[in-house]
């Protein structure tokens, strides 16, 4: 029998709070991310939940969300993968920007494109910057061509769908019950291929900080069910968050 799955964006992270452009750079979850990692957790243990293993990006938010949700179930020695490929979009020289100030300064519409089109991506950084992963010792047993300077959506989903064959897919074949804990984009990547959503329709995908969404699978791992764990009018609430972000202050 196919296992089912478990996907958790992030709770709200520092530069969530800040409104500005995160990608690759590694930041921590505020109070109150801390607060949706916990809840986050009690939402999947109320509705029976009890996973075999699970997976998180290399980025503090994730793992550190992860790590307290898992608590929250009273599972906090469940077997954990990290990989990068798991990791957030790289925003390229976006990294850091206010995502308003962006949107003033470059317009709605170029802001929108960066943020939500499926293949542009935006200005990329240069290999000795800062915000390049190349210079993060996280990744220095990396060959350099696989560390983005940038990244679109189908950057993502490239990088993000070998790991779901490879490591998520077969466990979930093997009946495992999987939690994967990552990011807006990473996680929107991956969405985009269970739900055969197009590379169109996928810019209005909006994925809520701290909510889980569980996945049951029928043959061969096609999804019979996708849905949001939790309070309907609470979960709106955050995807309108999401959403409103580069257009106003929250």
């Amino acid at each position: 029998m196919t296992g089912t799955l478990v996907i958790l964006r992030h709770g709200q992270s520092e530069w969530n709070r800040l409104n500005l452009f995160t990608g690759w750079h590694d930041v921590e979850l505020t109070e109150q991310g801390r607060t949706e990692a916990v809840q986050a957790g009690r939402t999947m243990a109320d509705a029976g939940l009890r996973f075999d293993t699970s997976h998180t990006s290399l980025l503090t938010r994730a793992v550190v969300t992860q790590n307290l949700a898992l608590e929250a179930m009273g599972q906090p020695w469940l077997p954990v993968e990290r990989h990068w490929r798991l990791n957030e979009r790289h925003y390229g020289a976006l990294q850091g920007l206010d995502k308003v100030e962006t949107t003033n300064r470059h317009g709605e519409e170029q802001t929108y494109i960066w943020r939500r089109s499926f293949d542009t991506p935006p200005p990329a950084v240069e290999t000795d910057s800062p915000e390049h992963p190349a210079n993060d010792p996280r990744y220095r047993s990396l060959p350099r061509d696989v560390l983005p300077g940038t990244e679109c959506l189908a950057d993502v989903v490239t990088r993000v769908l070998p790991y779901w064959y490879d490591r998520i897919a077969p466990q979930l074949l093997a009946g495992l019950d999987v939690l994967v804990t990552a990011h807006g984009n990473s996680l929107r990547a991956l969405l985009m291929h269970l739900e055969n959503v197009s590379p169109d329709e996928i810019a209005e995908v909006n994925i809520p900080t701290g909510v889980p969404r569980r996945y049951t699978f029928g043959d061969e791992l096609g999804v019979e069910a996708a849905e949001y764990l939790g309070d309907p009018d609470v979960i709106a609430a955050a995807i309108a968050h999401v959403a409103g972000q580069a257009t106003s202050q929250h």
